[in-house]
């Protein structure tokens, strides 16, 4: 495994674990036991960045994540990185897909989210700690102010933002250095490349959630796929719609060529597009499954030169492709 810096001196793994598809968003959560020794196996093959927040979970449990993630990497505490999140909750009581959301980062949730969490994930301190969404309630630079208390204190030792463009990231960043920036970013999905100069001048890291368009890009799916209406947000994700897959096409076509020549899989490429284009770009896929997992994980193998991630840029740019789940419109 290779490893990589985000802000200043938080060392992670060049490809890291999103947490949450276990728990929420992708169907019935997983067994427990078998998540929690697909998260031991994860840091036994070079893992040292795990993601979670205190919402995702279920109705019955919604904080069950940091609960299954904090038992799993107990006994690997010291040589792992756990990221998590405060700001949001979903109304389980609304019985619609996706859940809506509702943001809260007043300085008093702030205090009572950090408990919760290091209780939950059975720590005294979380290595990176993210504001979910912006509350618009709140002024970031308040956030900021709560964040650099929390450092002085040693329960979080760096801090995040999520879904953020270049003007909340400098105002918060002003307040107290930010390492970390979550955004969505996939082949399809490029629109936060506009923040890039920002990040590179202020040397904060992107952690790119969604990196495999919620899986679309490792081409296990196609036009026959189904999901559960109710508990698996894929089956409103405009992604995975027949027309989707169909106007999708050239995008796969290019995957499955370049993954050819470079002796890789269609989702390793995804990833190592990303990898190779910035030497702070962390992509935190999620999993359930073991040859996935080992799949993802060895992106950070596959070497694309700077000639090759610009011709894939290059192609992108040209390409027609359907709406994400998450962009407003489609990039093209």
């Amino acid at each position: 495994m290779k490893y990589r810096i985000l802000g200043r001196g938080l060392k992670v793994s060049a490809v890291g674990l999103g947490c949450m598809g276990m728990s929420h968003a992708y169907g019935a959560p997983s067994d427990r036991r078998e998540m929690i020794n697909l998260i031991a196996q994860a840091v036994e093959l070079g893992c040292t960045f795990f993601d979670t927040a205190e919402v995702y979970g279920f109705a019955e449990n919604p904080h069950d994540n940091e609960e299954l993630v904090g038992e799993a990497l107990k006994p690997y505490r010291d040589r792992v990185v756990i990221g998590t999140k405060f700001g949001n909750r979903f109304d389980y009581d609304s019985g619609t897909n996706p859940l809506p959301l509702s943001f809260d980062s007043r300085p008093e949730t702030i205090r009572r989210s950090i408990e919760g969490s290091l209780r939950r994930l059975q720590t005294d301190h979380i290595d990176l700690y993210y504001q979910h969404r912006q509350d618009l309630k709140i002024p970031v630079e308040e956030v900021a102010g709560v964040m650099s208390d929390l450092m002085r204190e040693g329960k979080i030792l760096h801090w995040g933002l999520s879904e953020v463009d270049d003007k909340i990231i400098r105002r918060a960043h002003a307040v107290c250095p930010v390492a970390a920036v979550q955004n969505r970013y996939s082949m399809p999905a490029r629109h936060y490349e506009e923040i890039f100069p920002t990040l590179e001048e202020l040397g904060i890291g992107l952690v790119a959630f969604s990196p495999l368009a919620n899986g679309l890009l490792s081409m296990a799916y196609d036009k026959n796929s189904t999901f559960d209406k109710m508990s698996d947000y894929r089956s409103v994700m405009p992604q995975f719609t027949p027309e989707a897959m169909e106007r999708n096409k050239n995008l796969f076509e290019l995957l499955r060529r370049t993954a050819e020549e470079k002796s890789a899989t269609p989702a390793q490429i995804s990833l190592a597009w990303m990898i190779c284009k910035k030497p702070w770009i962390v992509p935190i896929p999620g999993t359930r499954k073991l040859t996935r997992l080992k799949e993802n994980l060895g992106a950070a193998d596959v070497e694309l030169t700077a000639e090759e991630v610009s011709a894939l840029d290059e192609a992108l740019n040209a390409m027609d492709m359907s709406a994400i789940f998450g962009v407003a419109t489609s990039d093209h």
